[in-house]
C-alpha cells in the first residue's frame, strides 16, 4: 500500500488549509517551540511567494478551540521533478498525538500525488524516535544517514522515503 491510500481522519476541530502570509508569525513560533533547524519568517515568506512547486499547509483550529492562536501545526514540502521533499513539519506540543501531524503529512502527499510525484523524501533527527515512528506508520522507511546534518545540537539525520500513490 502506498502512503496516500490509507484513510486519515482529521480531528473535527481542525482543518488542513494552504498556508498564507498571515500564518507566518505563528508558523515561526511553532518552529521555534519545536526546536527545528530554523528557517525563519523570511524563508517561509520567500517560499510562499515563489509559486515554484512549493507545498505549504497549516492545521487551522476551529474558532471554538482558539485562544490567541489559530494554528496547531504546519508542513512545508517542495516538488522537484517527480519527487516530494518534505522540508519541515511541526505541531504545537499541546496538540501532539491527536492525528494532526498525520493529517498534515497525508495532505502534502495527496498534493504531491496530484502533481505526479512518485517518491517522497525527508530527513529526521536520528534521536527523534517519535517522529520516526510517525513516518514509519505512514509508510516511510529509513534508507540512509547524513552525518552531522543538524546543528544546535549536532546530530545525524536519517533519510526516509516512501512511495507516493502506489508508484515505486
Amino acid at each position: 500500500m502506498s502512503v496516500t491510500e490509507s484513510v486519515v481522519t482529521v480531528p473535527a476541530a481542525v482543518s488542513i488549509c494552504p498556508m498564507t502570509e498571515h500564518d507566518l508569525l505563528e508558523v515561526v513560533e511553532i518552529e521555534q517551540q519545536s526546536g527545528l533547524s530554523p528557517w525563519g519568517w523570511d524563508a517561509y515568506h520567500r517560499e510562499l511567494q515563489s509559486n515554484d512547486r512549493g507545498l505549504m499547509w497549516v492545521a487551522r483550529l476551529e474558532p471554538k478551540l482558539r485562544t490567541d492562536k489559530a494554528l496547531a501545526g504546519y508542513i512545508v514540502g517542495r516538488l522537484v521533478a517527480d519527487e516530494l521533499h518534505i522540508n519541515n513539519m511541526a505541531v504545537r506540543n499541546i496538540y501532539r498525538r491527536c492525528g494532526i501531524a498525520t493529517a498534515l503529512l497525508w495532505r502534502v502527499l495527496e498534493a504531491a500525488k496530484t502533481s505526479q510525484a512518485v517518491r517522497a523524501f525527508l530527513e529526521v533527527r536520528a534521536g527523534n524516535a517519535a517522529a520516526q515512528a510517525l513516518y514509519e506508520n505512514c509508510g516511510f522507511c529509513a534508507v540512509g544517514r547524513r552525518r552531522n546534518y543538524y546543528s544546535s545540537p549536532s546530530e545525524d539525520a536519517l533519510i526516509m522515503t516512501a512511495a507516493v500513490g502506489g508508484s515505486a
